[in-house]
């Protein structure tokens, strides 16, 4: 039977709005992070076909999170303006078609990784899976709380790149976790900070633009700059790394102050900005200076 072009198109467009779904810049990050894992924990070369299997099934495994935390939010999101337009509250994708796939992907990537890579890696997959959508997700309405909850999951990807690597979780490993653990949260409160009428609107408990969370800023920024150093101390990298942490983490620290200081929009934008900045150039840091 002849396919017609109309049907071509809508095909795609279908495609697109459950790719979507996944949030592909927030897995590419997902990626990035587990490759950096995976690298580091790397002791005689990099196994580039374990590498592979690992960063396809932590992709299944993250696309169906954010798919799955889409499925759930999606009334709330239709409320919100910045995530008005996502496919669900959109209605270009229906929510049994949205379980359906989420549901397929994560249980596809979770056997993937036990399968190709290894028991553990898969078991941290289901437990971040389970914490971002079972527990992350749901007391976003109830409790503000919810941020330093949620960067636990947030926190996991290079840990599954570790244990990919070397089978075991270890002082270097929980390193690389603490450091993105630290790093999530003035980037997640300068969002909430910008995003606080929008929240709001949306029922979300999150932290709002105030005091408080121009304090915990700065105490999430001043800790993460000794904990950013850890690899160092571990012996995993040199002190052109640990120069370059030490900087990076001033850096953040002085935009975070920023934002406690003067407490505006503006300063908390920066503030977003230049955490998306930090974060790739300390872990090509490590990856270049790695010992």
């Amino acid at each position: 039977m002849e396919v017609r072009p109309l049907e071509i198109a809508t095909r795609r467009v279908r495609l697109a709005d459950l790719v979507d779904l996944t949030k592909p810049r927030i897995t590419l990050l997902v990626l990035i992070t587990t490759l950096v894992g995976f690298y580091m924990a790397s002791t005689n070369g990099l196994r580039f076909v374990l590498l592979l299997h690992t960063i396809i099934g932590t992709a299944l495994v993250a696309g169906g999170a954010s798919a799955l935390n889409q499925y759930v939010e999606r009334e709330l999101d239709a409320l919100m303006v910045r995530t008005r337009n996502r496919p669900l509250p959109d209605g270009r994708v229906q929510p049994n078609d949205a379980l359906l796939f989420s549901t397929i992907i994560s249980a596809v990537g979770i056997g993937y990784l036990m399968f190709f890579v290894n028991l553990l890696t898969g078991l941290i997959g289901i437990f971040t899976l389970a914490g971002y959508v079972f527990v992350y997700t749901p007391l976003k309405t109830r409790t503000s709380l919810c941020t330093l909850i949620g960067a636990f999951p947030g926190a996991a990807p290079p840990l599954m790149g570790w244990t990919a690597a070397r089978g075991e979780l270890d002082a270097g490993a929980l390193a690389l976790f603490a450091i993105l653990f630290l790093w999530q949260m003035p980037h997640f409160f300068a969002i909430a900070w910008i995003f606080t009428e929008d929240y709001k609107r949306g029922g979300f408990l999150t932290h709002g633009s105030g005091v408080s969370t121009g304090r915990q800023i700065i105490f999430f920024c001043c800790v993460l700059i000794p904990i950013s150093v850890l690899p160092t101390t571990l012996g995993l990298t040199g002190m052109t790394y640990l120069t370059g942490a030490i900087l990076l983490g001033f850096v953040y620290l002085g935009y975070g102050s920023a934002v406690a200081l003067f407490r505006s929009n503006t300063h908390a934008q920066r503030l977003l900005r230049i955490s998306v900045l930090y974060l790739p150039a300390l872990l090509m840091l490590m990856m270049i200076d790695k010992v």
